[in-house]
């Protein structure tokens, strides 16, 4: 598989913004897809961040893992890091994520008062990858709609200001991806759920990575889904089999669709793609 290149004109610009507000907020919010607790991390933005306070949180808990999600949050809270896992459609968001906010930043508040300064309300910039569910969350935290929303990576191209309660302002970025993915798997992670557009990697590659995932780390999903699955076959033979039973004859190109949007959908149930401790785990 070739090395994945995207990095469009207004992600350089993005990522020149990030560098230049960075010092006008008081912490960073990195949003992350809670099944890709790693791999929707962007390893370029954690370098601009630096030692500058950080919330991490796992949006969209509610289609991950959840044995899984709690492993993260127990494996980036060891480092340090505080963290927060929701499904940012949820009613509750705002206060989750503004007590997270005010907890993380206690001490630098305390401090603040006790030179006679009151601090009442936390600035932070939230970045993170396409499709992690950014405008969702803006719009949540706002209280209304000002934030566009796409199932689709790439939808919000500029950054702003926004007030979410007295206690928090947010800079919104758009979704920043790396210059290129050096790892296929985390590209073909990422294709999986849909973090990077289609057209990026070819589509029988990401069905048959989602294949064996599932194959190794879900298969009763899969015995469910697809009756009569022989979880012993290879993925092709997979494909080919599901393709006749489904009705599809020989167009592979709709079983490889049906099956990524079913995994995207959460169809086959809540699965989390990175393992702590395996792969780049541990880094």
């Amino acid at each position: 598989m070739a090395t994945i290149q995207w990095f469009p004109g207004h992600m350089s610009k993005a990522r020149r913004q990030v560098q230049e507000n960075i010092k006008h907020v008081d912490f960073v919010t990195i949003l992350v897809d809670a099944r890709l607790p790693l791999s929707s991390q962007n390893p370029m933005l954690t370098k601009i961040v630096g030692d500058k306070p950080k919330l991490m949180i796992l949006n969209k808990a509610d289609l991950a893992d959840s044995a899984r999600t709690a492993e993260w949050r127990s494996f980036y809270e060891s480092q340090g890091i505080k963290t927060l896992a929701i499904n940012s459609k949820e009613q509750s968001t705002v206060k989750k994520v503004t007590d997270a906010a005010k907890d993380l930043m206690a001490d630098k508040i305390a401090k603040l008062r006790e030179r006679g300064i009151q601090k009442e309300t936390l600035r932070t910039m939230i970045i993170g990858i396409p499709n992690a569910g950014k405008s969702t969350l803006m719009n949540r935290l706002a209280g209304k709609k000002i934030a566009v929303v796409g199932n689709k990576p790439g939808v919000t191209k500029g950054q702003q200001w926004l007030k979410s309660n007295k206690d928090l302002e947010i800079l919104d970025t758009p979704g920043i991806l790396w210059p290129k993915f050096e790892d296929q798997v985390v590209g073909l992670k990422l294709a999986l759920t849909g973090a990077i557009k289609d057209q990026l990697l070819p589509m029988d590659e990401v069905t048959i990575f989602g294949l064996n995932y599932f194959k190794a780390h879900y298969p009763d999903r899969l015995l469910e889904r697809f009756k009569g699955i022989n979880l012993d076959d290879e993925a092709p033979e997979i494909i080919m089999e599901m393709t006749r039973k489904l009705g599809f004859r020989d167009d592979y190109d709709r079983f490889y669709n049906l099956f990524v949007k079913e995994v995207r959908d959460g169809k086959l149930g809540r699965y989390t793609l990175d393992i702590v401790g395996e792969e780049n785990g541990d880094n």
